[in-house]
């Protein structure tokens, strides 16, 4: 039975959650949502602060055999990372061969919905930046892991993760790979992500490109609308 203090959907979520950040405002923040369930999230905490927004992109890398469970997950990136969960590797005897041919499917597959998102707009480097990564929700946590030691590793000057549930036992192991962790329920027992939403509609590729391209839209808007500082024309 779903909460009746949970958000209504991942838009109350995000709204919600950008409350919660509006101390980083004035940081000019990078905001980076993992599609598909994250964006709605994130696109709402962007407007909030006036911040850019950008999809994160994670694939979680399933079993030989059974691929839906996860033996870890790949993060693309300037230099795409690979998180191994070591022990299910092992216990069911996933190859080195295997994982790294997983990782380059994953690659690919990444390289494609990339494409589909942006179309040929590069990257954006979250070195130097306060950057704050957004997801509807975690689970495991795979993914998440994977996209935070990505991100570590590209120097960013703070790195924040924002969601808007996440399990009990799960809080101390994210606080100690982020600068700062935020969210607004942290349940025990927790069983799926989907049980802590009023509304957990799935969200399509269309909502995503939407999202994002109203994003980019709104900032260009704003850049152009922000007083040019120095270099006046004396009267």
């Amino acid at each position: 039975m779903t909460n009746l203090d949970a958000p209504e959907d991942r838009t109350d979520a995000g709204r919600r959650l950008a409350r919660k950040l509006a101390h980083l405002k004035d940081a000019d923040p990078l905001v980076l949502g993992l599609p598909r369930g994250g964006i709605p999230v994130a696109y709402e905490i962007a407007v909030a602060l006036d911040a850019q927004l950008e999809p994160m992109f994670v694939k979680k890398i399933g079993a030989p055999h059974q691929k839906e469970l996860a033996i870890g997950a790949v993060a693309d990136g300037p230099r795409p990372e690979l998180i191994l969960n070591e022990r299910v590797a092992h216990l069911i005897a996933a190859s080195e061969d295997y994982v790294q041919a997983e990782m380059k499917r994953k690659l690919e597959e990444i390289a494609q919905r990339r494409r589909e998102y942006l179309g040929d707009r590069p990257a954006v480097d979250p070195g130097g930046r306060t950057v704050i990564l957004v997801d509807d929700g975690i689970a495991t946590g795979s993914s998440i892991k994977a996209a935070l030691t990505m991100l570590r590793k590209a120097r960013p000057a703070r790195l924040v993760l924002a969601v808007p549930v996440l399990p009990a036992q799960s809080v101390s192991t994210f606080e100690e790979l982020v600068d700062e962790l935020v969210y607004l329920s942290a349940p025990s027992p927790f069983h799926a992500v989907g049980e802590h939403y009023r509304d957990f509609t799935q969200v399509e590729d269309t909502e995503v490109i939407g999202l994002l391209a109203r994003s980019t839209a709104e900032s260009v808007r704003q850049s152009h609308a922000r007083p040019v500082i120095g270099n006046q024309p004396s009267r």
